[in-house]
């Protein structure tokens, strides 16, 4: 159950004015329907943090046992500076978008988050504790946990969060990790 909470709540946090919520935002005013976008985002999210998870998962069999949780925690405290890191909406208009809105998203989605925070996130959560299914679940609760309200309310919703505030919050969530992973290690020698 730690995996999946701790998952879910980086990564709803992390997402928030992340590019791919902004892909969500774009998503809906191209589209008129949002079950296919929410669909699309489930579908890409799953493949994307399931093959991220399974990298994760694979790196910590390979790594010496003494060096994980250092390399753990370094990694929490590069993705909470990371997201200090205000994100750009560089989508424009694609290719993808005459698919229509499910394969459209599903394509747009899975590629947005090639090398993003979330990804990356969710290698590193992946590492970190040992059940990949949980963390797979996770952090795909998470990403529709913070684009389900931008489809449902789009514009006025992205209009009256405190972004700013959001990204410190994540940076200070992973930063705990960071300082929970060293604290295990520390406490277990």
């Amino acid at each position: 159950m730690d995996a999946f909470l701790a998952s879910t709540f980086a990564v709803a946090i992390a997402e928030i004015g992340d590019k791919t919520q902004l892909l969500s935002l774009f998503l809906v005013a191209r589209y008129a329907k949002r079950a296919p976008i929410i669909l699309g985002i489930l579908v890409a999210t799953l493949l994307n943090h399931a093959l991220s998870a399974l990298l994760g998962a694979w790196i910590a069999e390979w790594i010496p046992q003494a060096w994980l949780p250092w390399i753990l925690a370094t990694s929490f405290v590069a993705i909470a500076l990371w997201l200090l890191i205000p994100d750009k909406d560089d989508n424009g208009d694609s290719a993808f978008l005459g698919m229509g809105a499910f394969m459209a998203t599903t394509v747009m989605f899975f590629l947005a988050e090639i090398g993003d925070k979330t990804q990356v996130a969710t290698v590193v959560l992946a590492a970190r504790y040992t059940d990949t299914f949980w963390v797979i679940m996770g952090t795909t609760v998470g990403m529709l946990l913070a684009n389900i309200p931008v489809i449902m309310a789009g514009k006025w919703l992205m209009e009256r969060l405190p972004l700013a505030t959001a990204r410190i919050g994540a940076s200070l969530l992973f930063m705990i990790l960071a300082v929970a992973t060293v604290w295990t290690a520390l406490t277990s020698v």
